[in-house]
Formats: C-alpha cells, sequence, structure tokens
C-alpha cells in the first residue's frame, strides 16, 4: 500500500501563515508599519539627487508665441469679416483711414 506523504510547506503556504498572523494583529499596528514603509520609501526619493528639468519651450517664449497667434487670428478674422462679408478689399483692415472711417461712423459725429 502507498503511505500518504505529508504537504511540505512551500513559500505559499508560509506566506498564508504569515497573512493570518497579520491578520491577528490590530489595525493601528499594521497601519504603522504600512506608514513606516511609505516614509522609508520617500526617505530613499529624496536620496536620489535630481536635475532640474530644462524646458525645451520656455514659458516666456510660449507667451510670446501666445500672443502672437492671438494677433494674427484678429487681423485674419478682420480681413475675412471685412473683404469677405463687407464687401470691401481685405487689405483695408490694415489701413489706418479705414478705422477712422469706421469709428467716426459709429460716433456719429455732427
Amino acid at each position: 500500500m502507498i503511505a500518504k506523504q505529508e504537504p511540505r510547506a512551500t513559500d505559499e503556504q508560509q506566506t498564508r501563515k504569515q497573512h493570518k498572523k497579520e491578520k491577528k494583529t490590530p489595525f493601528s499596528l499594521r497601519k504603522k508599519e504600512k506608514e513606516t514603509e511609505v516614509s522609508s520609501r520617500k526617505d530613499k526619493r529624496k536620496k536620489k539627487t535630481r536635475r532640474p528639468m530644462r524646458r525645451i519651450f520656455p514659458i516666456w517664449l510660449r507667451l510670446i508665441v501666445f500672443i502672437v497667434l492671438c494677433a494674427g487670428a484678429l487681423i485674419i478674422g478682420l480681413m475675412i469679416g471685412y473683404g469677405v462679408l463687407g464687401d470691401g478689399s481685405p487689405k483695408d483692415v490694415l489701413n489706418v483711414e479705414t478705422w477712422k472711417h469706421i469709428i467716426d461712423v459709429v460716433k456719429k459725429e455732427k
């Protein structure tokens, strides 16, 4: 007859036993253990010296590009509005006399 063999203690079973023991410990103790693990990880991160991040496209350049793009969009919108919708020449938008005339019409000076 074949004799029954006892199961060997494997790593998986040991971890199960450890888990059961851990389950029996109070919640506050488990929480403190996790906090110490997290704080040790943060300490390791702080020890590594990082170089400051160098931006490829600096913020001041982004602002300048944004302002230029807004001005370009405004001019293009004015040219489309005056040239296509207003039946005028699109290049007339860039003339100062045109704007003086528009302001006079709006104010209706007597």
